[in-house]
């Protein structure tokens, strides 16, 4: 429990440890065109996470030109801080360059800092720099009308609590071990998501191996999808709901999710046509990167999109599916007459309706269906818990870092409380 008589702690802006700053290179001196497949690695803001490096978003330069930009090195145990932030990522975030980092600059709108760490601790320092008690007081500092930005300037002016350093190694090794317990619940749960959506798409998979696309003898027979499928034209009805189909296969209203993750089309009205729940909706556009599947919600949505029903009982959930796989296998590509903004264009029901895909007899769809249908509930709960996960790290981070509670005796569970 948070203890009401903590005693709070002295807040001491950055610049009085810092024994050197250094920011990315500027402009031309690393573009795209300087990368390569491997060499010395690029720390992008992608890579600084809320107190943890994330090892994804790699990007590489020679070592030749990693000796021309040494003075933006960045050696394991340096202190990362993120010049720029969204709504999803608060600028001023901060973690420590990883033991097996090797050879590393850093990028435009990243800081690389080395503290005097016989008074503050770059492990520490993290933690603090990722508490919400300093992320709001940075986003005040930031400038900027899209993106939160500060510039190296600024991060030497931001204030952080700073007890004896004892204290911080304790604070610093208790929020490792507390918040790596947290996160590795929620990668857990994120896991067996992707188990189930494996198990599915394997499932998917077998049938198309099975049919006459793949074998040409004894083959489950491949039909036009319009022998499959009955495209419908409704005309739209008064509502504020828009339906979209998004790149990871969920069509749903725009309203329930952030609006990424699919093309907004230019030059067309958004209110065309209408969607029922069930409905198998394709972007005529899009659908090649995956923006495919059922209806989870009613409303309008663009002529762009093809709006489909199953014919003689076939399970929508399941059609929208193998359509998402052969999509994003590259198959329903390969009938393609035209591209249009990097994107695949099956506008024509024509063109799209005469492709081939598997008959898959309806029980087996039903079956198939059903998980489809049993996953997205599911999902929904888990991200639910994630969320709230999230919420109890940043209040332990919080906690910890203002001196709520003594971490000597504590466990870390009920701060939220």
């Amino acid at each position: 429990m948070i203890s009401e008589g903590s005693e709070s702690r002295p807040q001491i802006a950055l610049r009085r440890f810092v024994r050197e700053m250094a920011d990315g290179p500027f402009g031309s001196s690393l573009t795209s065109s300087h990368y390569s497949d491997h060499g010395a690695r690029v720390v992008r803001l992608g890579n600084i996470g809320s107190a943890r490096f994330k090892e994804g978003d790699a990007a590489f330069i020679p070592l030749d030109y990693f000796e021309e930009l040494r003075r933006h090195e960045v050696k394991a145990g340096d202190l990362l801080i993120a010049g720029l932030g969204d709504d999803n990522h608060p600028v001023g975030r901060a973690c420590v360059a990883p033991r097996d980092l090797g050879p590393a600059i850093v990028k435009a709108d990243c800081f690389r800092v080395r503290l005097d760490e016989t008074r503050l601790m770059h492990r520490y320092a993290a933690w603090a720099l990722s508490s919400s008690a300093v992320s709001g007081l940075v986003s005040t500092m930031a400038r900027g009308s899209t993106r939160a930005r500060i510039n190296l300037e600024m991060t030497r002016e931001i204030r952080l609590p700073v007890p004896a350093v004892e204290e911080q190694r304790r604070i610093a090794d208790f929020l490792d071990a507390e918040v790596g317990k947290i996160e590795s619940l929620v990668a857990k749960k994120r896991e067996l998501l992707v188990l189930l959506e494996e198990r599915i798409n394997s499932r998917i998979l077998g049938h198309i191996g099975a049919s006459e696309l793949v074998k040409s003898e004894d083959g489950l027979p491949a039909r036009p999808i319009r022998r499959l499928l009955s495209k419908v034209s409704r005309p739209a009805v008064p509502t504020d709901e828009v339906i979209t189909a998004f790149r990871d296969g969920q069509v749903t209203a725009r309203s329930l999710r952030r609006p990424e993750g699919y093309t907004l089309t230019a030059g067309i009205e958004a209110q065309g046509q209408y969607v029922e729940v069930g409905d198998v909706v394709v972007h005529g556009l899009d659908g090649f990167a995956g923006a495919i599947g059922m209806s989870e919600a009613a409303g309008n949505c663009s002529p762009v999109y093809h709006v489909c029903i199953a014919r003689d009982g076939g399970d929508p959930a399941f059609y929208g599916r193998l359509l998402r796989v052969l999509a994003i296998s590259g198959y329903l590509g390969l009938f393609a007459t035209s591209t249009r903004e990097r994107a695949v264009d099956f506008r024509s029901w024509d063109l799209f309706g005469a492709i081939p895909i598997p008959s898959v007899p309806a029980d087996e769809q039903a079956e198939v269906g059903a998980w489809i249908r049993s996953v997205r509930p599911l999902r929904t709960r888990i991200e639910q818990s994630n969320a709230l996960a999230f919420e109890r790290r940043q209040a332990l981070i919080t906690a910890a870092v203002t001196g709520q509670f003594d971490v000597s005796t504590a466990s870390g569970r009920g701060i939220e409380d």
